[in-house]
């Protein structure tokens, strides 16, 4: 039943579909992804798609008592910048819940734990392109870690701002922070957090 007031149409979900893989082929093996090429039967036929095989993914929106957004930026090859992102990582860690690599990716990219863990949202960031899905959650109580992480490669000159919640929805929607997991995220908090100010509002 819908909830009240909300007509049922309205209530829109994605539905998994069992369609039948007829063949599946491992196109390229690579460090961190794969790519296939799989000949799926649909409808009245059969299609072909490539597509990354991928692990899926933790990200972690960050919020400390004075409402401000942890951001960080580092250098990523396929678009040729240094974008401003969340900490973020695969879930690559066998036995490893989303929670769990939330929980290690801000400790390990940032050196912060936090008191309070909140699950926010969970998206396919490319469904043309990948199968990841991305687990978003909301971390507050933050404090120092008591290890501090050696960095190599893009993450050696990772950059921190602490940016007010309102501020970064604003460069989201002004198309100055565009990276699609910090913008989902940082949206996704600010409502709940608005929701959590102002209940039934």
């Amino acid at each position: 039943m819908p909830p009240r007031g909300v007509p049922a149409k309205a209530l829109l979900a994605d539905e998994p579909v069992d369609a039948t893989v007829l063949d599946s082929d491992l196109v390229y093996q690579g460090r961190v992804w794969d790519v296939r090429s799989d000949t799926v039967a649909y409808g009245d036929g059969r299609i072909v798609r490539q597509y990354v095989d991928h692990p899926g993914a933790a990200a972690v929106v960050a919020v400390d008592d004075e409402g401000r957004v942890l951001l960080i930026q580092q250098y990523r090859h396929p678009i040729r910048h240094r974008d401003w992102e969340i900490p973020a990582g695969l879930l690559d860690m066998a036995g490893e819940t989303p929670l769990e690599t939330a929980r290690r990716e801000l400790a390990e990219e940032v050196d912060l734990v936090a008191s309070s863990w909140e699950p926010l949202v969970s998206i396919f960031t490319t469904p043309g392109g990948n199968d990841e899905i991305v687990h978003l959650f909301l971390a507050r109580g933050l404090t120092s870690a008591n290890e501090v992480h050696a960095r190599e490669d893009e993450e050696a000159d990772i950059r921190v701002e602490w940016l007010p919640l309102g501020d970064a929805v604003a460069g989201i929607l002004a198309g100055r922070l565009r990276n699609g997991i910090l913008a989902v995220g940082v949206l996704a908090a600010a409502e709940r957090l608005r929701a959590d100010e102002h209940p039934g509002v």
